[in-house]
């Protein structure tokens, strides 16, 4: 992929990760993925759990196999409003307070989108203070943290901030920033296999089988979108899209070349599926690294794990700091295309 494809990629992440979606409160993607998948000219609808599935007919309308990538986003939920505009958080999914830092976040009310500050407490604090100790030799959590809004209880009552408000970082501070062939933004996790999904939807032509691309819903709350979609829809196989860990414990280089799953933290993946895979990334000309992970689950591994699929496998792209402002090669992002692109045209056809 050359740089001007890099450079529609990266408009195309940004596009997405600018518009909220904490997980169960995903609207704001959800209306522009409808509209984006529509245009690449392929069916498009959204099912009860939220899920927006593409779908590229195959010439054996009785087989299908399916790709996620999941739209939802980490976050946090409002667990009690106080007085004087004070908010109480929690987390919602795997995110850390510390990651965000003090800041502008998003309260996603029913009727208006407040912003606040996360807010951790003044430095120039003695013992009596709490926060003294989280300078010293504790670690800050959400129970240490809370949002400041100004705001009266009235006017958050009229905003339709509440108890289950989700909360995101603030939209300014979302927005991406490319580092040569590199894009850094919070929400590369599921907004990059997002754009994954769209660009299949615009490149794959007359399949073998049945492509389903599964925009999934509340996956970092437990893969619920996955799991009810593929309790309903019978797949040959199930590969989920997803973010890599770089880190030391892990044999995984950053860079261009994605990396296939053979375990997680949910169980293995189905060797003769990555096999099939593996094959297709030879057909595009494009390497792979191999990886069995921990503190981690997909799509693909969740189905599995519960019986809703025969042969599950994830295709990530290194990334650093995942759950937080990640970094990712826009090659390896754009690879995983190439590999899957390959691997549609060809399922069916063994």
């Amino acid at each position: 992929m050359d740089l001007l494809d890099y450079d529609r990629l990266f408009e195309t992440i940004e596009e997405f990760v600018l518009h909220h979606s904490p997980s169960g409160v995903e609207g704001e993607i959800d209306r522009l993925l409808l509209t984006r998948f529509a245009e690449a000219g392929v069916e498009v609808w959204q099912d009860a759990a939220g899920n927006v599935i593409a779908k590229i007919a195959g010439s054996d309308p009785n087989r299908a196999i399916a790709i996620t990538g999941h739209k939802d986003e980490i976050g946090a939920i409002v667990k009690t409003v106080k007085s004087h505009g004070r908010v109480e958080i929690r987390r919602l999914g795997g995110s850390f307070p510390w990651v965000y830092g003090e800041g502008v976040v998003d309260l996603l009310g029913d009727r208006e989108t407040i912003a606040g500050i996360l807010s951790f407490g003044s430095r120039h604090v003695s013992h009596e203070s709490p926060q003294k100790a989280q300078q010293d030799k504790e670690s800050l959590t959400w129970e240490n943290a809370w949002v400041e809004t100004k705001c009266t209880a009235d006017e958050l009552e009229a905003a339709g901030i509440r108890p289950g408000t989700r909360v995101v970082v603030g939209k300014h501070r979302k927005k991406p920033i490319r580092l040569k062939d590199y894009i850094g933004s919070y929400t590369l996790d599921n907004k990059a296999s997002v754009a994954i999904l769209l660009a299949l939807a615009e490149m794959v032509k007359q399949p073998a089988v049945d492509i389903y691309l599964v925009a999934s819903a509340k996956e970092e709350v437990g893969a619920i979108g996955a799991l009810y979609f593929s309790q309903r829809q019978k797949l040959e196989a199930l590969i989920a899209l997803e973010i890599c860990p770089l880190a030391p414990e892990y044999p995984i280089e950053e860079g261009e070349v994605p990396v296939l799953l053979s375990q997680d933290g949910y169980g293995i993946y189905d060797e003769a599926l990555n096999t099939e895979i593996r094959k297709a990334a030879e057909v595009a000309g494009v390497p792979v690294q191999w990886a069995a992970i921990s503190g981690f689950g997909s799509d693909a591994s969740i189905a599995m794990k519960f019986g809703h699929v025969a042969r599950a496998a994830c295709l990530g792209f290194p990334t650093q700091n995942t759950h937080g402002f990640e970094i990712a090669h826009l090659g390896a992002i754009a690879n995983c295309i190439r590999i899957l692109q390959a691997y549609c045209q060809q399922a069916g056809n063994e």
